[in-house]
């Protein structure tokens, strides 16, 4: 099967009942997702009111428009972020995660409970307003979480935890390069205006820029977190088969796109790119295509 047809295949089967459950292809290089921890399999839910919650926080995972619409800004889900519904090693998954809070986050610059770097996730990743401590989602999202980490060591560094971290390029990344990775790689999922695909009323693949993606506060506006990303996991089903130039290439060209202004916007792009995004790996504030990402008007 071609890439072509395999990502079309995949696409058939995100729409069909039941589908989203389904485990990511086999073709993921093992180097890029260790299996030092497995999580339970998915008829182990448990019974009872625990196991009720875990349910919900699954399908608030998987469908996040659907189970907490009022909460999400974007035309995404959680599981965009974190394949095979937060159980995939190198995806970010969430029993690595789970397991190493509460713990002191650069970003915030306080020790954060894991209901607070949830919160984080709707704010930034989802471009909306972050669901209550102690309310119906977080609950739901913290059980469902706490049962993928069931057995888990606390306080480990889990193997497969985040996105497998790439070498510095070899090369300058570049727009131009990026742009052609993205036309032979990306575009028949994400579309060539990186808006995505809806289907059937639902949003198939997510936009990788303009008003309904991510806004620029997101760990995807940092180049490097969107090139480990891609590296690892992308195309769908062919996670590894790019370069290491080029998943910096692609990166550095979906990151110099305009998108949602940062909730900590101080009125000032040059304000508030020394503040928070004062790193060679963020496009905000920067001039491309003479426009300046992050600013009102483009100017």
């Amino acid at each position: 099967m071609t890439g072509s047809l395999r990502r079309a295949a995949l696409m058939l089967a995100l729409l069909l009942p039941g589908a989203a459950a389904a485990a990511p292809p086999a073709s993921h290089p093992a180097a890029f997702h260790p299996a030092a921890f497995q999580p339970p399999p998915q008829d182990a839910l448990p019974p009872g009111p625990f196991g009720q919650e875990v349910k919900l926080g699954e399908a608030i995972f998987r469908h996040t428009r659907r189970y907490a619409g009022r909460y999400v800004g974007a035309d995404l889900r959680c599981s965009n972020c974190h394949i095979d519904g937060g159980r995939l090693a190198g995806a970010a998954p969430l029993w690595a995660a789970w397991v190493a809070f509460p713990a002191y986050r650069g970003k915030t610059k306080a020790v954060n409970t894991y209901g607070q770097r949830l919160q984080g996730c709707f704010h930034y990743s989802m471009n909306g307003t972050p669901p209550p401590l102690g309310g119906k989602v977080l609950i739901a999202l913290e059980a469902y979480s706490a049962w993928l980490a069931t057995g888990a060591p606390v306080r480990a560094q889990l193997a497969g935890r985040g996105y497998p971290k790439l070498p510095r390029p070899a090369a300058t990344p570049s727009y131009a390069q990026g742009a052609v990775v993205f036309g032979q790689h990306c575009a028949l999922c994400h579309g060539a205006d990186g808006a995505g695909q809806r289907a059937g009323g639902q949003q198939v693949f997510p936009p990788l820029w303009g008003a309904r993606s991510f806004n620029w506060g997101a760990g995807m506006g940092s180049i490097a977190n969107a090139a480990a990303f891609v590296k690892a996991n992308m195309p769908l089903g062919a996670g590894g088969s790019l370069t290491d130039q080029q998943a910096w290439d692609v990166a550095t060209f979906l990151d110099s796109h305009e998108r949602p202004q940062d909730p900590r916007f101080t009125g000032s792009v040059a304000a508030t790119r020394a503040k928070y995004h004062n790193s060679p790996y963020s496009m905000y504030g920067r001039a491309v295509n003479g426009q300046v990402l992050g600013a009102p008007g483009g100017k």
